[in-house]
């Protein structure tokens, strides 16, 4: 693996890419990980409780809404990154079993390197993709499973279909939440066949985003939360009102309106998700959205 530090930035070749450590000058100790200049994850290694990205803090609201407060949870993390998340449920439930499937093995001995986790023979950490990871897991293993799997800015399609779909719901708990990080922008054809795929099986959800993503007017990230139990809508809502960059939830007949008859993907016509908008980045530290 190639790798040098330019004064604190850490670049590395990774398997998937080009991957850069960036130190966040306004918090120290905070760090974002870019792949081939896209934003990947942030995290603050004082305090894994802030969350810098917008979608970040969704998808954390959620694993915070869907059990008591502080319960301990199942979680597996299809997608790891820089692993903000399993730092946060480290942080807030202590006691909770995760196991985080990253495809990339040069990034994981990386984030190991420069930014280390806390020791916790509770989580797990293991190269592999992310649907071979699924298949592998037994019935109802875990409470929460949260997707945020990226390739090239772009979802993998093998992971956008309904027979994925399917062996997501096979490894949820009867009452556990699938929560995904879906990127998309106009016309949202993507998003909207991934809401209809999903609930095939998981049928009781909503979308959490930002209105203008919603509306279909810009490039972002939306927020999945799917179940066969309804989600915490009334708790999700206030959540994303009160945000830095407040959102909106989506569920209900809203939500049907906003699927509109998408068609569910299938593993014969999946595709990678649609990649984002030249110069969306606007600096090598920019989220999407």
């Amino acid at each position: 693996m190639g790798r040098r530090r330019d004064a604190d930035r850490v670049v590395a070749d990774v398997d998937t890419g080009r991957a850069e450590l960036v130190p966040d000058v306004d918090r120290p100790g905070s760090w974002t990980l870019l792949l081939d200049g896209a934003p990947q994850s942030h995290v603050d290694l004082a305090d894994p409780s802030h969350l810098e990205f917008e979608y970040v803090r969704r998808l954390a609201a959620a694993l915070d809404l869907v059990a008591p407060a502080g319960a301990p949870l199942r979680v597996l993390h299809l997608g790891g990154g820089a692993l903000t998340l399993p730092r946060y449920v480290q942080a807030t439930r202590p006691g909770s079993t995760q196991r985080v499937s990253e495809v990339d093995g040069a990034l994981v001995e990386l984030v190991r390197r420069e930014l280390p986790w806390p020791s916790d023979p509770r989580l797990r950490v293991r190269v592999a993709d992310a649907r071979a990871t699924l298949t592998s897991s037994r019935d109802g293993a875990y409470d929460v499973i949260v997707a945020d799997v990226f390739a090239g800015a772009r979802t993998p399609a093998h992971l956008t279909s309904v027979e994925y779909a399917a062996e997501v719901a096979r490894v949820l708990a009867p009452g556990g939440s699938y929560l995904a990080n879906v990127a998309d922008g106009p016309p949202l054809r993507h998003a909207r066949a991934q809401v209809a795929t999903v609930r095939t099986v998981l049928p009781r959800a909503c979308l959490v985003g930002d209105a203008a993503v919603l509306r279909g007017r810009r490039y972002g990230n939306l927020v999945l939360v799917a179940s066969r139990v309804e989600p915490p809508v009334p708790e999700l809502t206030r959540r994303a009102a009160g945000d830095w960059f407040p959102g909106r939830v989506l569920a209900g007949p809203e939500l049907d309106r906003f699927t509109g008859g998408a068609a569910v993907v299938h593993d014969a016509d999946a595709v990678d998700s649609t990649p984002p908008p030249p110069g969306i980045f606007r600096s090598s530290v920019d989220p999407i959205g």
